[in-house]
């Protein structure tokens, strides 16, 4: 950690929890580090924080610290050098008539129903299939940082909503759900697509996407964003001959 990151969180401490059962890896323990307490990590504390690695769910500001893997790299997306893809660009076409609007952190019971079905067809079984309004309201709508809710709207129904924090140097996307019976609209695509053009306009250099694991089906989509840095021995990196 550099001095300036020491000085912005001298009276923050970190904390290693107990290991549990690995949510991509199959047959591994995982352990977070976390960061305390969660009232002092303001937008500029949580920067640098991410800029070290680190990641929030809610209130929750941590990173993977496990005893024998390192396989979880921090990923981001340098917008000025993105290049999509012809099947992104034809994503975008698809897309283009969606309309965006930017809300505060408020419940609304639409986000919520999309949320549920969202959670129930395409992660049956995974937990967050079974939240109910306290879960959903805590993982989402509990931040300490500058966030904000991205909900996209068809003929003004909302079919997609995404939370995204913004850092001093990029854009942080938290989560994203979408409507799950329109498979050939390829949403979540679109929706990083959007970001990319949204750090563009805010002059902010990167997207930041959260963890990728090499060989893990759920992370592959993260490498189809060319090109792409990763966090690695402590460095942020081009990863280069990586399959998407």
């Amino acid at each position: 950690m550099n001095d300036t990151f020491r000085k912005h969180t001298v009276q923050l401490q970190f904390y290693a929890t107990a290991p549990y059962p690995c949510s991509y890896l199959p047959n591994e323990l995982a352990r977070s580090q976390v960061a305390v307490p969660s009232d002092l990590i303001d937008s500029g504390v949580y920067s640098q924080l991410v800029e070290q690695g680190f990641r929030r769910s809610g209130q929750f500001v941590y990173r993977p610290w496990c005893d024998t893997c390192s396989a979880c790299v921090p990923v981001r997306l340098p917008v000025a050098d993105f290049q999509p893809s012809r099947t992104q660009r034809r994503v975008a076409q698809r897309n283009q008539l969606l309309k965006v609007r930017l809300i505060e952190l408020t419940f609304r019971e639409e986000h919520f129903q999309l949320y549920q079905r969202y959670q129930r067809q395409r992660h049956p079984g995974g937990g967050m299939d079974q939240d109910n309004r306290e879960q959903y309201e805590s993982f989402l709508l509990r931040s300490n940082v500058s966030s904000v809710l991205a909900e996209f709207l068809q003929d003004g129904e909302v079919c997609m909503v995404s939370l995204i924090d913004q850092l001093d140097d990029g854009l942080s996307s938290v989560y994203t759900f979408f409507e799950p019976d329109w498979p050939q609209r390829s949403l979540g695509v679109y929706n990083i697509l959007w970001q990319i053009g949204l750090a563009k306009q805010l002059g902010l250099p990167y997207v930041y996407l959260g963890y990728w694991i090499d060989g893990c089906r759920k992370m592959t989509y993260k490498t189809q964003y060319q090109p792409i840095e990763g966090r690695v021995n402590g460095v942020w990196q081009r990863l280069e001959g990586i399959a998407s």
